[in-house]
């Protein structure tokens, strides 16, 4: 180990003279060599970069510039057609409404006149049942008022005769129920 360190120890304290002396780039004897490399090296690069990478990467971009127009028209054909479906939707919607619309007019229509129908039936039978009651009213009337005439004349003839104390004739009472009748 101690040998180790020894070694290590002389070859960091090498003087500068043994290197060569300082910094290659700032030594004039390799200054003119290194600005040759450097133009070769940049114009190698140049070539390089102008040949291969900016092409590559200009279609590239010229394909990527492609792909978003292409994006962007198939977003607006995509829109159009939106468009067009929410525009045939609403017809649609307003197509049906106004078929229900119809649909509940006919409905309320037929109703309606099923209704008409039924009221004209109910009141024909009605008019009907009222025409026979009016009759039966009309003959039970005269059948009453042939009784109330039979028996007011006879009332009447019973109170001439307990007033004066002699019957009166009949055909005179019946005059006289006949005439107060008529009045």
């Amino acid at each position: 180990m101690a040998q180790n360190q020894k070694t290590n120890t002389s070859t960091e304290h090498v003087p500068a003279s043994e290197h060569g002396g300082g910094f290659p780039p700032f030594q004039k004897e390799t200054f003119a060599s290194q600005i040759v490399w450097l133009v070769i090296t940049f114009v190698a690069l140049y070539f390089l970069i102008s040949r291969i990478a900016v092409p590559r990467i200009g279609g590239i971009i010229e394909q990527r510039s492609k792909r978003i127009e292409s994006d962007f028209a198939e977003a607006q054909r995509d829109k159009e057609r939106s468009e067009a479906a929410l525009l045939a939707y609403e017809k649609a919607l307003a197509d049906a409404r106004s078929r229900a619309q119809a649909i509940g007019t006919e409905i309320r229509d037929k109703v309606n006149a099923e209704a008409d129908q039924k009221r004209k039936a109910l009141e024909a039978g009605l008019n009907a049942q009222l025409a026979e009651s009016e009759k039966a009213i009309a003959a039970t009337k005269t059948a009453a008022m042939t009784n109330v005439r039979g028996i007011a004349v006879d009332a009447a003839s019973a109170i001439v005769e307990r007033l004066v104390g002699t019957a009166p004739a009949a055909p005179a009472v019946a005059a006289a129920v006949d005439e107060a009748l008529k009045r």
